[in-house]
């Protein structure tokens, strides 16, 4: 790691410019990178009163080359309490069962959430309706802006920036946010090595139509040397993604359809009819982390902190609930309501999440490429015992979709402090969700009470039920404090803590 300092100081190699223009937005924040993650964070900083510049090499165009498919329950829940996710369920199509390996079926109808199945939709469709929040909220985008380098100081960050015309600009902010993926120009500025390696070479993709419609919404299987995966985009195509064992060759070897039609057959008994592939390529897929999320005022999400193996549809669902953890707390600190050594707990809550995630994904990947005699038996053990043992499946299906993960609490905290909080039911009908859009805390207690000075910032409900904990939600619905005696003093005193 070349160039960086711990959280207080400077970081970023000089570069020499030929500055055209100054943006001074000190109090602001710069996020680089408009994917999902980077579009759910301005619009959660941009709807808490924060001014936001997006920039982005790319322009201003969604693609539909997604590779992502899949919002867990987890993430669901995120969006439900930003007012999201009833628009992105009318447009996807749920699922509440996956059947893994051939012989293992997870069902999700029993997951303790509102959203007991995961979601099918391609990421585009998450893009728009997060731009078009973020649009509304105020971001300030600025596409085909490429970021250049970064210094630090006590007092903000300086962007250099180079325009669609060659120009190059100065962008100040007080904190900067990479959102910009696998090659993040963010993490690479800073200093942040990105170790790790390729998991699987050669893996090819396409959008194609199909002449026969799969009998399952989505249809994933591995036989020998084959594994391949279909999905529906929703607009008459699907996304294949194939691997086949001994076709290891540079990611830009020539691909034609009828590759991906034999490895298809190989894995999937058939190929269903494709045609008119729309688009086809190769990647590698790569288990990598960087070692630190923050450097200074400099922070990273999204694959340009973490990338993993496609397997369990954990990647775009891992960013947007990076960006969940991060945006409230930035929030917070540019309202001056908490301390600046609030934006180290994202390192603390955040990293450990993406380490699980390789090794959740990592894991999938490497049992689903079985073929040798002991590595199909591990197989088959393991198998057996999420297919028996109820609590290693809950934990399975825990970690995949999201609703199983705590933050670490503070020794001799209360054993709730951390942990998230499901949709629970409030009194006068309504639910914790809707109660923390807006960005809000929430406090739920057994009496009445008023949120006084706080309102802007702190909702205060009571328990639906007979319940006598009060219980503090933090924004992203984790337990920020709670207490089985609602002490009036005690109360006050949390939410001097964490609300400000």
């Amino acid at each position: 790691m070349n160039g960086t300092t711990g959280n207080n100081g400077t970081t970023g190699t000089q570069h020499t410019r030929d500055t055209t223009d100054t943006t001074d937005t000190t109090g602001n924040v710069l996020v680089v990178g408009s994917g999902p993650t980077g579009l759910l964070l301005a619009g959660d900083l941009a709807t808490a009163g924060i001014p936001v510049t997006l920039v982005e090499k790319r322009p201003r165009k969604i693609s539909n080359l997604s590779r992502a498919f899949v919002l867990h329950a987890r993430t669901l829940e995120q969006l439900d309490a930003r007012g999201l996710a009833d628009e992105l369920e009318a447009v996807g199509r749920p699922l509440d069962r996956l059947r893994l390996f051939g012989r293992l079926t997870v069902d999700l109808a029993g997951l303790p959430s509102r959203f007991r199945h995961l979601l099918v939709l391609p990421q585009y469709e998450v893009e728009k309706v997060l731009e078009r929040r973020a649009v509304a909220a105020g971001v300030a985008f600025r596409h085909e802006t490429e970021l250049t380098g970064l210094a630090q100081d006590a007092d903000g960050v300086r962007a250099t920036v180079r325009t669609a015309d060659g120009a190059t600009e100065e962008i100040r902010a007080a904190y900067v946010v990479g959102t910009d993926g696998m090659r993040s120009a963010v993490r690479t500025a800073v200093g942040l090595d990105f170790p790790g390696h390729s998991v699987i070479r050669s893996v090819v993709l396409a959008d194609v139509r199909l002449a026969e419609e799969p009998e399952n919404l989505l249809t994933v299987n591995a036989v020998g040397d084959a594994f391949a995966f279909l999905a529906p985009f929703g607009d008459g195509y699907y996304r294949v993604i194939g691997w086949h064992r001994r076709r290891n060759v540079p990611d830009d070897a020539t691909l034609d359809l009828a590759e991906v039609k034999e490895i298809t057959r190989l894995a999937l008994g058939r190929d269903y009819g494709m045609h008119d592939a729309r688009w086809m390529s190769r990647f590698h897929s790569d288990e990598r982390q960087a070692p630190a999320y923050r450097v200074g005022r400099v922070f990273l999400a999204g694959d340009a902190a973490h990338v993993h193996t496609p397997a369990g549809g954990q990647g775009m669902n891992t960013g947007l609930q990076d960006a969940a953890n991060l945006g409230w707390k930035l929030a917070q600190v540019l309202h001056g309501h908490a301390a600046e050594q609030l934006l180290d707990t994202y390192q603390a809550e955040r990293h450990p999440v993406g380490r699980a995630v390789l090794r959740s994904s990592g894991g999938i990947v490497r049992l689903a490429m079985a073929h040798r005699p002991w590595t199909l038996a591990l197989r088959a053990a393991v198998t057996a015992v999420l297919d028996h043992a109820a609590p290693a499946r809950r934990r399975a299906v825990g970690q995949i979709t999201g609703i199983g993960y705590r933050y670490p609490a503070p020794r001799g905290a209360h054993r709730l402090t951390g942990t998230r909080v499901p949709d629970v039911r409030l009194a006068g009908g309504g639910r914790l969700y809707e109660a923390l859009r807006g960005g809000r805390f929430v406090l739920i207690t057994a009496e009445a009470r008023d949120a006084g000075a706080r309102k802007d910032r702190l909702a205060v409900e009571r328990w639906a039920s007979e319940r006598r904990t009060a219980v503090l939600v933090r924004p992203d619905g984790h337990v920020a404090w709670a207490s089985g005696a609602a002490d009036p003093a005690a109360v006050e005193a949390a939410l001097a803590a964490h609300v400000g």
